[in-house]
Order: C-alpha cells, then structure tokens, then sequence
C-alpha cells in the first residue's frame, strides 16, 4: 500500500478516503491533517463524487493527535497546529455531500472527533469510542463541537471532562453512529449506506444538509422559516419536477448531476 498519509479513490458515484497510517493507528500529523482536508475538499468538488465514506486501513480508526506534535512549539504554533487539525470540522458541515465514516477499533480524541464531525456513522460491534485527552494533561476541545451538537452539554463534559471510553452499543444509543455491525461488515454497510444516499437527488442532499446545519445555529422559528425558504427552493428545481414525475410514471428518476 501507498505511504501517502491519506489515500483517495473514487468508485463512482462515491468517493473513498482512506486514513493510511496503520502502524501508527492513524495518528494525525500535519501532513495527515492536510492530506484529510484536501481529499474532502477535492471529492465535494468532483462532479462523478455523490457521497464520501471516510475509512482506515490497520486495525483502528484513528486514536487522535500525535503525541510528538505537541512538542517545543510556542503559543503561535500551538495556535497554527490546532487550526490545522480542526480543519476537517468545518470542512465536512460545510460540504455539499454527506461523508460517512466507516470505524474500526478505537476512535478517540481527534479520531473519535472526526466521526462525530461526519454526517453519518457505521461502526463495528468491538469498536470504542472517547474524548481521551484529558488523561494525558490537555483536554479533547475541537471534537467537544460536533459532540455537544449530538448529545448536549451534561453528557459532552461528562466525556470530555471524564476520559472514558465507550463501546459501540452506548455510542449507537447517543445518537453518536447510526449503525453498529460485526466488524468483517464495517466496509461494506457504509458502502451500501453510500449507494443509497448516491441514488438521491444530489441537490435534494445537498439543501438537506445545509438546513440541518444551519438550523443548529438558528432559534427555533427563524430555523422553520429559514428550512421553509429552503424547501420552497427545491420545489421550483428540475430535480424536484424530475423526481414527483418518476414517482407517478413508477419510473427510475434521472437526477441532474450537480
């Protein structure tokens, strides 16, 4: 296999991202934070690219930052790092497509963050999941964003504050996955939940995606007129006319690639 840190490849009408540093469990460095934020920037802009699952190659998702990336940096260059490795955070909610991540073994710290930050989640019945970094003196506050937005605030500071890990079974029960498999499926669920999503409307996904996003960031009646606005939109769109008219004729629509 390549040494490059991140791999891509495209199956169209999907796009395949592979963390590629197994004999270090996909620890993130710079050039692994980097590589994971242009392949998902590359991918949202391929046209042949409709969804992203998110891979590891080795025996664990990712088991966060680097230890020796924390090592005689001033200040400034904690600052530069820590932008660098939350890039994929904003990234990801800022992408047209869903990204859906595919986790095995342990995702913690920056790993177990980045699998919050993905719209989607297959995981693997032994996997485990925690916001470990305070057991070594710093504190997981880049993936504590995606996590509050899943759980809310007393459970985010009971796993950032505590350490802990937990198996698959209680993530799943958050709402932190969607799915738990044996771990021989992992691969290929996600890959099936990517089908599924790739035979949608790309720009219905996309709309859908960018209101839930957003309403996150609205209160409660400006997100129903801002979600209403949104939806008013796709209904004038080729694909919205498309996709009513193949649901009458019990026909195949022919979504529009955008």
């Amino acid at each position: 296999m390549s040494q490059d840190p991140i791999l891509v490849e495209v199956q169209a009408p999907v796009g395949i991202i592979t963390l590629n540093r197994p004999d270090q469990m996909n620890t993130f460095t710079l050039p692994f934070a980097r590589g994971l934020n242009k392949a998902l920037m590359d991918l949202d802009a391929d046209d042949a690219v409709r969804v992203v699952v998110i891979r590891a190659a080795g025996k664990h998702f990712s088991v966060g930052i680097a230890l020796d990336q924390f090592e005689n940096k001033t200040h400034e260059e904690y600052r530069a790092l820590i932008r660098e490795m939350d890039a994929h955070n904003h990234t990801i909610a800022r992408m047209k497509k869903p990204v859906i991540a595919a986790v095995k073994g342990y995702a913690i710290a920056n790993g177990a963050g980045l699998v919050f930050a993905c719209d989607l989640a297959v995981s693997a019945d032994n996997s485990k999941f925690g916001t470990t970094a305070i057991n070594v003196g710093l504190i997981c506050l880049g993936p504590a964003v995606p996590l509050a937005r899943l759980v809310g605030r007393k459970k985010t500071l009971e796993m950032v504050l505590g350490g802990e890990m937990i198996p698959a079974t209680e993530a799943e029960r958050l709402g932190l996955i969607n799915k738990v498999v044996p771990a021989d499926r992992v691969e290929a669920e996600a890959m099936a939940l990517a089908a599924k999503l790739a035979d949608k409307s790309p720009l219905a996904l996309q709309i859908g995606k960018q209101g839930i996003y957003a309403m996150s960031d609205l209160p409660y009646h400006k997100s129903l007129d801002y979600l209403g606005e949104m939806f008013a939109a796709l209904c004038s769109t080729e694909d919205a006319k498309e996709g009513l008219a193949a649901f009458a004729e019990k026909r195949p629509p022919q979504w529009r690639l955008r």
